[in-house]
């Protein structure tokens, strides 16, 4: 019996021994700032002055490894170590850690990019530049900078040098960076249908379910997704002022929104954990339940089986480490490259108004359009009803005193600016005298004053005596009292 033991413990060690030296040839494949010259035996002024820069940085002594790397940029520009060395130079202020040292070594990978775009290093160093956001970020309910700034530099690496070797961590990366960036949009979306802000809720969590397929809790964003499509449905069950019948459409509007949300948690995330809180519900309304396909089934619980529990002391080290926890990000699966567009609450709001209107008008019988009715004579013309072309007339009779003759066409649009005229068939006539317009006399005869009558032996009455003085007269009229007086 202890023979037996003694060879499983033997058996139990052997099998630990192996697996570590797997893992440790996994991460070998994917450490960055491995020095692939280090085995190459050359006694050359170059080599040896980049060999002396690696051992210096390996014992923390940055800056003298960063001088002998700028001694051996500047004394050999055409050597064949010029490109790890200015990779490397990136390499001690990314070692040396801080704001300031990351800062640094994000310019010298940025230059090592520009001046080396075709060489291999050129995607590790693009990976250790979206390795400084990733070192930086925040948990989800903190600063969100330094994790959009890292999704987008992994997304760039992977589209820039697809065929690297460094893709597969990148794309788990990116997957974690993804994570975080879901968790915080979702907690946003989740708080807004706690407080019933159905609007704002549905735009918060279409855009995770739009943007992060993979993330951990995608099963939780659909539900509350149906779950704010049913809660605006009660809303407009108990609201007053609408009539019965479009208040029915549009509760059975939202309520339809409710059970593809709800259905949709069924068909993608099959094995997900709350996979029959959906079809519970879908019971209660009187849905039908969906049938996943194999297919589906088979991609869901590789993903479930991909991610890390979430144990009890990752919880309790999340609480004393900086960065946030991405334990349960899957580890299959290909991330999203590309965001697509964002939804917006004012987008759902614009729904909202399209289906009430929607609801108003379903029923109701459609209106013939009335047909275009003519126009007046002083009316202008209307643009339903296109002018007829006008159609030519006779000649003017010989005799006429006028020149061109208005066409009478039956159709024409009496409101055209030019009316059509016929065109000149003969000669215009002379002009014939006008005759002399008739004397206007008054017809009515006015009587005469009637003059008074004198009688026989009456005085006539005398003429009033006119003042000379008040008329104007060339005559020197003598002065009279103190008039004489005055020479003028």
């Amino acid at each position: 019996m202890k023979l037996f033991s003694k060879q499983v413990a033997v058996v139990l060690l052997v099998g630990l021994t192996l697996s570590a030296a797997g893992q440790k040839s996994k991460k070998k494949d994917y450490k960055l700032g491995a020095n692939p010259l280090a085995d190459v035996d050359s006694q050359q002024p170059d080599k040896q002055l980049f060999d002396k820069a690696m051992q210096a940085m390996k014992k923390g002594r940055f800056d003298v490894a960063r001088l002998d790397l700028q001694t051996l940029l500047n004394t050999y520009p055409e050597s064949e170590y010029r490109m790890r060395a200015k990779l490397a130079v990136g390499d001690t202020w990314y070692k040396e850690g801080g704001s300031a040292a990351l800062t640094q070594a994000e310019a010298e990978y940025e230059d090592f990019i520009t001046f080396f775009p075709d060489a291999p290093e050129a995607a590790e160093a693009k990976m250790k530049v979206a390795d400084i956001y990733y070192q930086q970020m925040e948990k989800p309910d903190r600063d969100f900078t330094n994790a959009q700034m890292s999704e987008r530099e992994y997304r760039e690496m992977i589209n820039m040098f697809p065929d690297s070797s460094l893709i597969p961590r990148a794309k788990q990366k990116l997957r974690d960076v993804q994570e975080v960036l879901a968790e915080r949009e979702a907690t946003i979306g989740f708080y807004y249908e706690s407080r019933e802000n159905y609007v704002a809720s549905i735009a918060r969590l279409q855009t995770v379910a739009d943007t992060f397929p993979l993330y951990s809790k995608s099963d939780q964003v659909w539900i509350a997704i149906g779950d704010s499509y049913a809660g605006q449905a009660r809303y407009y069950q108990a609201l007053n002022g609408l009539t019965g019948a479009v208040k029915e459409r549009l509760v059975a509007m939202y309520q339809d929104k409710a059970a593809a949300a709800y259905a949709h948690v069924i068909t993608r995330y099959p094995m997900a954990p709350h996979v029959e809180d959906a079809r519970d519900r879908l019971v209660a309304m009187n849905r039908a339940v969906p049938e996943p396909t194999q297919t589906s089934i088979a991609e869901s619980d590789a993903e479930e089986r991909s991610r890390q529990p979430l144990r009890f002391t990752t919880k309790t080290m999340d609480i004393i480490r900086r960065g946030p926890t991405v334990v349960e990000a899957v580890h299959v699966g290909d991330p999203s490259l590309g965001d697509p567009k964002r939804t917006l609450a004012p987008d759902i709001t614009k729904q909202s108004v399209t289906m009430f209107q929607t609801a108003s008008n379903d029923g109701k019988p459609v209106e013939a359009a009335a047909p275009a009715a003519a126009t007046g004579t002083n009316e202008p013309p209307r643009s339903d009803r296109p002018s007829d072309a006008p159609a030519m007339g006779t000649a003017p009779a010989a005799g006429s005193s006028l020149g061109v003759q208005v066409v009478n066409a039956p159709n024409a649009d009496p409101n055209a600016v030019v009316q059509p005229v016929g065109p000149k068939s003969q000669a215009v006539p002379e002009a014939e005298k006008a005759s002399e317009a008739p004397i206007q006399t008054n017809d009515i005869k006015t009587a005469p004053e009637p003059q008074p009558v004198q009688q026989a032996g009456a005085k006539q009455p005398k003429k009033p005596k006119v003042d000379l003085d008040d008329e104007s007269s060339s005559k020197k009229k003598k002065k009279k009292g103190l008039g004489k007086l005055n020479p003028f």
